[in-house]
């Protein structure tokens, strides 16, 4: 029997623990040993150049100790590396224990720019925000990465395009090494905004004048021949001509060079993280068509991303070398940001199109890798079966809540399934009616972006999602909850007139308004809702409204939620049952917290 994933992460967590504690003994040894390589380079250097005598030493012995030292420095380098994503694989497994373990709140990245107040459900059913969908599944490293799994769950996608997703997701899931390798890429740097990078390789390219840097190139000769004759006793009007003359020559340049660099800077400040990620997908094989065409199509023009990346960075590090104190004044003089900035731009023209390609194919593995690390540490969540033909339709078994905790989730049954298209849950305050329907939109949500669902089974056609579970007025909008409410049933509304058919998710319908509308429009909007092939859910305290039931040839079911009064205590089961409530708690609710109510 294989470990369970509690199991497997424990096991790594402990091992990569063991490794960065191994590696930070190894990095302090190192420290040590290059600070004793200093004071070598000091000794040897003492008794090179000033010591007098026959324990002098030859000039060339100061080379070994600078080479010991240069030598230690890079093994150094390597180390803290090394340790660097040993520390990012434990925040890794550290992360997904606290996930399986239900103790994930309020840890990683929380989406909320994503957030839109018009979007027909996202703030309903709590996609994204602190404690979210977003921020359960997402272990994106870089920006388009999170936009391309924000997108995913704002939107349904295709049948043909869940099911790859399903497909490339069950691959990765038990794929850990892959995974893993995914996001300690770059080891615990922050989130490569990748936006930023993808815009600068999409603008244009600009040239530099070929003349402009050949006369760079002979100025700073110039500079170099005339101060060394200068030096060796020379005049010094030589110098000062042609100083003088590449600056009067090279200004024209120096805008342009300026807007080069201020436009590659904040993009390319962190290209480890992608250098990594490159070559981790080009050595990778995949077994599924989704996942072997992406790293097929990063690799068709010729490329080796990753190289490519590593070069662009190189170029990157030697622009900064101008603000080196000791190379400074041979930058100046040779005009070092102006060649460097050409070979940016160069290398923009020769792969700008490309780095939209390979960051996209990043980002898809990454949304990819996300959903298969949930479906990794929820093994009892299923994939969805998704039926293309006939009436819409949601069938599912011991449905649950993926954000509520499992020791109190409580799981239920919803089946709408022709003839039946709307259940009108009743029910009494706090009994699980918004829980429900919340319940019922996460797992459509999470289905249409390919990813398990959190249910024993779930059989379905292609639904897109539609909610007023958390409408409020707007002060600064100047709308009131009555508008904000018809407005979201408005967009709600308009989903039927298109494909995916609609699942309509709708909380106590216009609250804003007296009862006699309130029940006229309702029964109507809910009519005619059903009659434009839509499903759904509503909840209810105007019993009146669940006798559209008994008018309704077997389309509209009722249900319900109730509680129990046990010693004083309102106790609730959570459980969704058959018919319409029979009673309402408000009343003792209302005398709970101490009002002055008295039933009569």
């Amino acid at each position: 029997m294989p470990p369970s994933s509690l199991d497997e992460y424990a096991r790594r967590l402990a091992a990569r623990r063991e490794t960065l504690a191994s590696l930070d003994r190894r990095s302090a040894r190192l420290s040590y040993a290059r600070i004793c390589a200093v004071a070598a380079i000091a000794v040897v250097g003492w008794l090179t150049l000033f010591h007098t005598g026959s324990a002098r030493l030859p000039a060339w012995s100061l080379a070994v100790p600078l080479a010991a030292f240069v030598g230690l420095a890079v093994w150094h380098d390597r180390v803290i590396r090394a340790g660097a994503r040993a520390a990012q694989a434990a925040s890794f497994y550290e992360r997904g224990i606290a996930r399986i373990e239900d103790r994930w709140h309020g840890s990683g990245p929380t989406g909320e720019r994503f957030l839109d107040a018009n979007h027909l459900y996202a703030h309903d059913l709590d996609i994204f925000g602190s404690a979210s969908l977003f921020q359960l599944l997402s272990l994106a490293r870089t920006h388009l990465g999170e936009e391309r799994l924000a997108r995913w769950l704002a939107a349904p996608a295709a049948t043909a395009t869940v099911r790859l997703r399903q497909e490339a997701v069950a691959e990765l899931r038990d794929d850990l090494d892959f995974r893993e390798a995914l996001v300690c890429a770059g080891g615990p740097s922050p989130d490569v905004d990748t936006v930023a990078l993808s815009a600068w390789a999409a603008a244009p390219a600009r040239s530099e004048s070929i003349w402009l840097r050949a006369t760079a190139i002979a100025l700073a000769a110039g500079i170099l021949v005339t101060g060394y004759w200068w030096a060796a006793g020379g005049p010094e009007a030589p110098l000062l001509i042609v100083v003088v003359l590449k600056m009067l020559l090279t200004r024209p340049s120096r805008t342009r060079v300026a807007r080069v660099v201020k436009g590659v800077e904040r993009p390319l400040a962190q290209l480890d993280l992608l250098i990594e990620t490159l070559s981790h997908i080009e050595r990778s094989t995949f077994r599924t068509p989704h996942l072997a065409e992406l790293r097929t199509g990063m690799l068709s023009h010729g490329v080796v991303p990753s190289h490519a990346i590593r070069r662009l960075k190189s170029l990157a590090e030697m622009l900064e070398w101008r603000r080196n104190a000791i190379f400074a004044p041979i930058s100046a003089a040779i005009s070092w940001p102006l060649h460097i900035a050409a070979a940016i731009e160069s290398w923009r023209r020769e792969f700008g199109d490309k780095v939209l390609i390979w960051l996209s194919v990043i980002a898809e593995y990454e949304a990819l890798s996300s959903i298969a690390g949930y479906a990794c540490e929820h093994p009892a969540d299923v994939f969805p079966e998704l039926i293309e033909e006939g009436p819409a339709r949601f069938e599912g078994h011991q449905l649950g809540h993926p954000i509520v905790p499992a020791q109190r989730m409580v799981r239920n049954d919803v089946a709408l399934s022709f003839p039946v298209r709307l259940l009108m849950v009743s029910g009494s305050n706090m009994s699980g009616k918004s829980t429900l329907l919340r319940t019922v939109g996460v797992n459509a949500v999470l289905a249409m972006a390919g990813s398990p669902v959190r249910a024993a089974r779930l059989a379905m056609t292609p639904l897109a999602v539609g909610a007023t579970l958390h409408v409020n007025d707007s002060l600064q909008a100047g709308r009131s909850r009555f508008f904000s409410e018809i407005s979201r049933i408005r967009g709600i509304v308009d989903l039927t007139e298109g494909q995916p058919s609609p699942i309509f998710l709708l909380d106590e319908l216009f609250q804003g308004t007296n009862s006699h509308d309130r029940a006229i429009g309702a029964e109507a909007l809910l009519t005619s809702l059903v009659d434009r092939g839509a499903i759904g859910l509503t909840t209810t305290h105007d019993l009146s409204l669940t006798a559209m039931a008994d008018r309704s040839g077997g389309r509209i079911v009722n249900v319900h939620f109730e509680d129990q009064l046990r010693d004083g205590e309102l106790v609730f089961d959570y459980r969704m049952k058959p018919g319409p409530v029979t009673h309402s708690n408000a009343l003792a609710l209302m005398q709970s917290v101490g009002l002055p109510i008295s039933h009569t």
